[in-house]
């Protein structure tokens, strides 16, 4: 049964209120000023409120706010009692967060009509909640899912590895991964599907399967050109999927020390060797967006004592507390500043990040790898 608190210092109205109220089916409380009302009603977490707007203590403006402003209250539905009617006093009504208004004298039938409509509303608004906390939880999931299939951090006599995933509030595209041709090449790329939830996720991960089980069709692995032209092949966007995605390929050649790579419309990816500063990129187009492309190769070789960085554009693409756009260029000279051959630093530039970030919540992914070479 549907709980309906009325907040009244009116003994009178009081009264009243609970007597229509309860006759009419309804499991009614009372509380007779605005302090009491509040407790009571994070104690009851009532459907509806009728709150009286001239009340001590708490007024029914303030008791709206305080209402409304409480997570576990926010759906409820408040109608303020009041003998004011200025469309001025109703701005401020609204202002405060109320649903509804009831003007005195308080006419019987308008009474349980408005209260029928609030509790349909109400429970609108309860369905609608249900459906976003089922549907976060089922982001969630899948969020943990694409976490499971992302590699573990590695270190070797040669190089190490580490990486970073943290998946955004809606869930991106993002993916990467790394694994070895054979004892002397290791593949390592970072992708990045345009859009955000599942239908992006989801080529995400089929592209991640692909790789991995090496199921791609008369493709030489060795060459990232190759792996790209294939990839555009297969994910071209239709009528029915308008998803295309950006990639960072590359293969190590750790006795040549050589790196070979290709992208497509990827951020570049950062080598820095001492005070040295290399962006590896290829100018091209991302996967998905026109058929018939070929995509070109790139050489580097690998400075001993090097650091690699290669990542997602959502890791630089937002506001600073400043209201400064923070940008790649920016990001940049965050890594530089922060580089080190003691350690791996993902955790240390991530923090900072976190702490620059105006809205303390990523719209989209932040991937990163990190490779430094010894």
């Amino acid at each position: 049964m549907n709980s309906i608190l009325i907040v009244d210092d009116d003994l009178a109205i009081q009264s009243l209120l609970t007597r229509v109220l309860t006759g009419s089916g309804y499991n009614v409380f009372v509380a007779n000023d605005g302090e009491k009302g509040f407790q009571l009603a994070k104690k009851i977490k009532p459907a509806l409120i009728i709150s009286d707007w001239l009340m001590p203590k708490l007024t029914g403006l303030q008791l709206c706010s305080y209402i409304k402003e409480t997570q576990e209250l926010a759906t409820t539905f408040f109608i303020l009692l009041t003998s004011r009617v200025s469309v001025e006093d109703k701005v401020q009504g609204l202002d405060a967060g109320a649903d509804d208004f009831l003007c005195k004298p308080i006419d019987l039938h308008e009474l349980k009509a408005r209260v029928r409509a609030g509790l349909r509303l109400y429970k609108l608004n309860q369905d609608l909640h249900q459906q976003k906390q089922m549907l976060e939880i089922e982001l969630a999931e899948a969020a943990q899912y694409v976490t499971s299939i992302l590699p573990e951090p590695l270190v070797n006599s040669a190089f190490s590895i580490d990486v970073h995933f943290m998946p955004s509030r809606y869930l991106g595209g993002d993916s990467f991964d790394y694994f070895w041709l054979d004892s002397d090449h290791l593949v390592f790329y970072l992708l990045d599907v345009s859009g955000h939830g599942l239908r992006a996720a989801l080529p995400s991960i089929s592209v991640v399967n692909l790789l991995r089980s090496r199921s791609l069709n008369n493709v030489n692995y060795y060459e990232p050109s190759e792996v790209l032209t294939e990839l555009n092949k297969i994910f071209q966007m239709t009528s029915r999927n308008d998803k295309y995605f950006t990639i960072w390929y590359g293969v190590y050649n750790l006795s040549r020390r050589e790196l070979i790579y290709s992208s497509a419309g990827h951020p570049p990816a950062i080598l820095f060797s001492g005070i040295q500063e290399q962006r590896l990129q290829t100018k091209s187009i991302p996967i998905g967006m026109f058929p018939n492309l070929t995509y070109k190769n790139n050489f580097c070789q690998i400075p001993e004592q090097s650091n690699l960085y290669l990542f997602s554009d959502g890791i630089y693409e937002f506001n600073l507390d400043n209201g400064v756009f923070l940008g790649l260029d920016n990001f940049i000279t965050l890594l530089k500043k922060n580089q080190s051959q003691s350690k791996n630093n993902l955790d240390k530039i991530l923090n900072q990040l976190c702490q620059y970030n105006l809205s303390q919540d990523f719209d989209d992914d932040i991937s990163i790898m990190q490779f430094r070479f010894y």
